[in-house]
């Protein structure tokens, strides 16, 4: 039975993550511009922020997830700055940065909290966890194990995807010269700016 959970629960991982979208697009700009280790990490900060949200769905903390939801537009408001900052930054990163950065640990934790706050910075995610793991636990209470378990599956899934995404990704790394890779940061920085303009203008009519 808990394996049955656990795989619902890496699939719900694996849906919630593959969408493209600004978090996407920033571990695939990070895979190309340094490397796969650094795409990754980047994606398990996402994974981990799905596990958060995830936790509130799974063992429904009332107080808590209300408090996230009711600070959802400050929240999304920090989120859309942060991707304004991103876009901008990424418009001007020139090709010895990424030289210079490739092999860089020093990268990793950055790369990982960077991403790990944008995703939480979106807190209506929590309400669709908290409506499919009502789903999956057929409106029973769920226990510590089954809740753990779900956590778990999603950490995990989003992980596969990310893992999967960034090795995939930094396959063509090698083939792209200073020129492309410049233009790929240009793009990228837009595309971002792009998600930051959309977001606040969501912000202000909500």
């Amino acid at each position: 039975m808990e394996a049955l959970l656990f795989l619902k629960s890496v699939l719900i991982g694996l849906s919630i993550a593959a969408p493209v979208g600004p978090i996407g697009l920033l571990c695939i700009q990070r895979s190309l511009g340094h490397g796969a280790r650094i795409g990754f990490i980047s994606g398990l900060g996402a994974a981990a922020a799905d596990a958060c949200y995830g936790a509130l769905g799974a063992f429904g903390i009332g107080a808590l997830t209300h408090s996230f939801v009711t600070l959802a537009t400050p929240l999304a408001l920090a989120g859309a700055l942060f991707l304004a900052w991103m876009g901008l930054k990424m418009l001007r990163a020139t090709p010895s940065e990424h030289a210079a950065g490739a092999g860089d640990p020093a990268r990793a934790l950055p790369a990982f909290v960077s991403v790990f706050l944008l995703t939480l910075s979106n807190p209506l995610t929590i309400l669709s966890f908290i409506a499919i793991f009502a789903t999956l636990s057929s409106g029973e209470t769920l226990s510590a194990t089954s809740g753990l378990v779900m956590v778990l599956g999603v950490f995990c899934g989003s992980a596969l995807w990310w893992l999967a995404l960034s090795l995939g990704v930094a396959t063509v790394r090698h083939r792209l010269d200073a020129r492309a890779m410049q233009w790929i940061d240009r793009t990228a920085g837009v595309v971002l700016l792009g998600f930051a303009a959309w977001q606040l203008v969501r912000v202000s009519a909500s």
